[in-house]
């Protein structure tokens, strides 16, 4: 049989046949037509037809990676140096747990990285910790949180000075491993509805820890299964009331509650400790159950910095009410959730290496009588990775910002900074979580078959990321959060109130939503026009503002006949596109602030190439929203997308580039399938040839 010409021309007939269109489109596919978009010629795939931007890969890595590179690399080299402490591709659950344990104390005790002392004097310096120790296996970076950010960070954010003189070294040093016990079986979410109770006993001078029923056990606490000494455990604070015998309840509290001896390591009376068993992923994380059976713990464990117990029994706090004191409280553990966001753009970063690299050495088809092609040349693959790898940047710099910010408010301690702090990082960990989520799964089919082997770590990946949509706040609930702020800013702006800094663009935005979009720049298509930061970013806030006055306009509405709660539950979905809207305008206005900021001009150039990708793919995706509203005219969106394609393909060009300053060398990703050298061979040999 004859091999058929794909690049001849077709008579209507043939192109009327069914075998003929198959030919016809894939002939397209792999030969693309060339396509013009105003005064731009989109060129074919072929690799002499590209033009491409110089990008200096090292200095773009300098500015992505900033100043804590140095320590990043003192990480990543100690486990390069350590084979022995790196995770093998297949290891049962109680092997990892202790290889884990043996991965932190080495870091901590050999390598000589003390990440506590950052928690709260350097937290910039602690993520960039986390992220590099994240990449050598997730669950030891997990298991680092959970020792130094939620079992040190309660001590060192809720307690005061004699907790930390008590503690600090402990903790430090990893004599004291220690868990952070909120989760109960029936209550995640719902903190204030924890059944735990911690009641003082006057006469002893004590506090008597109890699970009163099984919805109360403390549930998927991590480091209690098998390493933990120490618990900060959450509970009601019962004080007597004097006269009866009754009592009052004063809201959720921390203590601290020792779980197991210190020299024996022998479980301590009135203590049952389960554990949670074989988990979907990050089973070097030793997960368990804990039981309080009237459990005795001295008055000072109270970790008293918003309210306190005297020996006679009273109590007293700065703060007024309940609710202020638990929202103080939860407010100073908002920590987890900026590490997670962080951590989660770094997870994305590995996984977009490993496809993009892959994508960019493996060769598939090609015209006839001609050497194959890299399969990121077929428009379906970049489709999957270019706005993806644009993401990436776009996080990259945004959870960047949102490290910033918070270690500002640490150290200020400023009430609007922390109130922007709370929503911001709630809406960042929600959405980009989510979006690594999803992401995994591409990468992994992007890559085929090869995709699918446990050695290339798509695997391990998805399963051990996963629960970071979960913990630190459930997703969905952290993106009502944030809707609520908006709502509340919403109506402080028609109040004349003072806006937080996030929030600042509302005011001018709004205006322009509550007037007619302009007929004259709804249909301006210039590339010029459609590159220029203001028209992106005031088509983010446009659709932010559009998406908060009507959902605003429906709470009002439906809460006249089914109240506060049923009014919300009516209008969730909205307020869920609400809230993950507005947190696509900050990405884009950070990553817009991060592209002017960049001293190298070829860096500059290649990033404004990105952010430009990210911002025309993200409106293209929500068209719809943009014509109903005659915001963007039929002859624009064409444009949109057109120039949404052309920048993909220009992206691709400077692919390698790109993920090369990332700076994440082969014994980080640890993908024979993404080796910058030799790939096939390494692959090979894995698997015994």
């Amino acid at each position: 049989m004859d091999t058929p010409d794909l690049n001849r021309n077709w008579t209507d007939d043939e192109e009327n046949q069914p075998i003929g269109r198959r030919i016809q489109r894939l002939s397209l596919h792999l030969t693309p037509v060339p396509r013009q978009l105003g005064d731009l010629q989109l060129r074919t795939f072929t690799c002499a037809a590209r033009t491409k931007l110089n990008v200096d890969a090292k200095s773009l890595s300098v500015f992505m990676r900033g100043k804590h590179r140095d320590i990043q690399e003192k990480v990543f080299d100690f486990f390069n140096a350590r084979p022995e402490l790196q995770t093998p591709v297949e290891i049962s659950k109680d092997d990892h747990r202790e290889l884990c344990m043996r991965q932190l104390l080495a870091l901590v005790r050999e390598a000589g990285v003390r990440p506590f002392k950052y928690v709260a004097d350097e937290p910039s310096k602690y993520f960039a910790i986390l992220e590099a120790v994240g990449s050598v296996d997730m669950s030891l970076g997990i298991k680092m949180g959970v020792q130094y950010s939620l079992w040190g960070g309660s001590v060192l954010n809720l307690g005061t000075k004699k907790h930390k003189v008590k503690y600090y070294d402990g903790i430090d040093n990893m004599e004291y491993p220690g868990c952070f016990a909120m989760t109960e079986l029936h209550h995640g979410s719902n903190v204030q509805g924890l059944q735990t109770v911690a009641t003082f006993d006057p006469i002893t001078d004590e506090f008597v820890i109890d699970t009163p029923n099984d919805g109360a056990i403390k549930w998927w606490i991590g480091n209690a299964a098998v390493h933990g000494k120490f618990a900060s455990v959450f509970a009601k604070l019962m004080l007597p009331t004097h006269g009866t015998k009754g009592v009052t309840d004063m809201g959720v509290h921390a203590f601290i509650v020792p779980i197991r001896d210190l020299k024996t390591h022998q479980t301590l009376p009135g203590i049952e400790i389960h554990d949670c068993g074989h988990k979907v992923g990050l089973n070097g994380v030793d997960n368990g159950a804990l039981r309080f059976r009237s459990v005795r713990i001295p008055r000072d464990n109270l970790l008293n910095r918003f309210g306190d117990v005297s020996r006679d029994g009273k109590y007293t706090s700065s703060l007024p009410t309940i609710n202020k004191r638990f929202a103080a409280t939860l407010g100073e553990l908002v920590g987890g959730r900026v590490g997670l966001a962080y951590s989660s753009v770094s997870v994305l970063k590995i996984a977009a290496t490993i496809a993009i690299r892959y994508s960019l050495l493996r060769q598939q088809f090609g015209p006839p009588k001609q050497p194959e092609v890299s399969i990121l040349d077929y428009q379906s693959q970049q489709h999957k990775l270019m706005p993806m790898l644009a993401s990436t940047y776009a996080f990259h710099f945004a959870t960047l910002h949102l490290v910033e910010i918070y270690s500002e408010m640490k150290k200020s301690h400023d009430e609007q900074l922390v109130g922007d702090v709370h929503a911001l990082s709630a809406g960042l960990k929600a959405y980009v979580t989510s979006y690594t989520a999803k992401s995994l799964s591409i990468c992994r089919e992007a890559c085929g078959g090869h995709g699918y082997a446990a050695v290339n770590r798509f695997g391990s990946l998805r399963n051990d990321h996963d629960i970071f949509q979960t913990f630190e706040g459930d997703n969905t609930v952290l993106l009502q959060q944030v809707a609520a702020d908006l709502l509340k800013q919403y109506k402080e702006k028609f109040q004349g109130g003072t806006l937080a800094v996030t929030w600042n663009y509302l005011r001018e935005s709004m205006n322009t939503y509550l007037s007619q979009p302009n007929p004259v720049t709804a249909r301006w298509e210039s590339e010029d026009h459609l590159r220029d930061p203001k028209f992106q970013l005031d088509a983010f806030r446009y659709r932010t503002s559009r998406l908060l006055h009507s959902v605003a306009v429906r709470l009002n509405k439906h809460t006249k006949t089914l109240g506060n709660f049923g009014a919300w539950n009516r209008c969730l979905n909205h307020l869920l596109t609400l809230a993950e809207s507005h947190i696509e305008s900050v990405i884009l206005a950070k990553f817009i602030e991060s592209v002017k900021s960049c001293p190298d001009a070829s860096s500059r150039a290649a990033l404004k190439l990105v952010c430009d990708l990210y911002a025309l793919d993200r409106i293209w995706k929500d068209i719809g929203t943009y014509r109903n509203v005659d915001y963007v005219a039929p002859n624009k969106a064409k444009a949109i997308h057109k120039l949404a394609e052309y920048l993909s393909f220009q992206v691709r060009n400077i692919a390698g580039e790109l993920i090369d300053a990332f700076d994440l060398p082969d014994h980080v990703t640890r993908a024979p399938i993404a080796m910058q050298s030799d790939a096939y061979s390494q692959y090979t040999q894995y698997v015994g040839f």
